[in-house]
């Protein structure tokens, strides 16, 4: 079983602003983060990916036995009906390229993201982003249906989701909105074959996938694009097991690589144990709330 995340650690930096926090403060606020603050925040949280493992590759068995016809309709058919069924997965999501921005002032960059989601909508993650270009550091998000908590980045403790930021972990993985239809709809599919990707045998295939679908897998950090895109499935039953592609934006290319594992796998999932009330400062225990 996969652990649950821990609480960032709750040491106020010296040099911290109130802990009050609105959409017109957010990006002043996050500027003032340190390289202490960094390393604290993130060695507390990378617990949320599971397992200790801040690469966030899984430990469970794949399944064995005859691979799929070397067909592409068939393997899509299969990948399609795998990936609608799954009820968890581990999933690492990694932008290089362009900046991608989550947040309305265009100030936070996603770099990358390791979670764990389970159906129907939770998820948690340890989300590595950049500050105005100059600052990396890392923050955790959990998300339980529609409640979304963010770790504060100057404390560490976790607060609701602050507005102004666009970000929902849960969203990073849709079996049946997501992926169902993205491998049943792709178009000029080519199948390259068998290949092998991390020590492992995988279908490789090409394909230019739906806009719609494309704006769901990646938690509508891409928006309005068909792309082309790279896949590899798992050759017993065609679940995704990674995928790479790239977006042109007005700033420039962007390059995206989605690794998947642990499918089915049996994550602790929890509210913070704490939860900082961003209006008053006020700390609420999850048995109080």
């Amino acid at each position: 079983m996969q652990t649950s995340p821990a609480q960032p650690a709750s040491h106020q930096h010296p040099d911290a602003p109130d802990d009050s926090i609105d959409a017109g403060t957010l990006r002043g606020r996050w500027r003032h983060l340190g390289t202490a603050v960094s390393a604290l925040v993130g060695a507390a949280v990378l617990a949320a990916c599971g397992g200790g493992s801040a690469d966030g590759i899984g430990t469970v068995a794949e399944p064995t036995g005859d691979p799929l016809p070397a067909d592409a309709a068939t393997i899509l058919a299969a990948s399609a009906e795998t990936m609608g069924d799954t009820t968890s997965v581990e999933f690492r999501l990694e932008r290089s390229g362009a900046p991608v921005f989550i947040d309305e002032f265009d100030a936070i960059a996603l770099n990358r993201a390791n979670g764990q989601f389970e159906v129907p909508r939770t998820a948690q993650a340890v989300l590595e982003v950049e500050v105005d270009g100059s600052l990396t550091t890392e923050l955790a998000a959990i998300a339980l249906d529609d409640d979304i908590w963010l770790s504060n980045p100057v404390t560490g403790d976790f607060e609701p989701l602050p507005p102004g930021i666009e970000l929902d972990p849960s969203m990073f993985f849709d079996p049946e909105n997501g992926w169902r239809p993205l491998m049943a709809g792709l178009t000029d599919v080519e199948l390259h074959g068998l290949v092998e990707r991390d020590g492992a045998d995988r279908y490789h295939l090409s394909a230019t996938a739906p806009a719609e679908q494309v704006e769901i897998i990646t938690a509508r950090l891409v928006r309005d694009l068909s792309v082309e895109i790279d896949v590899w499935l798992q050759p017993v039953n065609g679940a995704v097991m990674a995928a790479e592609f790239s977006t042109a934006l007005d700033e420039g290319d962007v390059d995206w690589t989605l690794t998947l594992s642990n499918y089915g796998a049996d994550f602790v999932i929890e509210p913070p144990a704490e939860v900082l009330d961003a209006t008053d400062g006020v700390a609420e225990t999850e048995a109080s709330s």
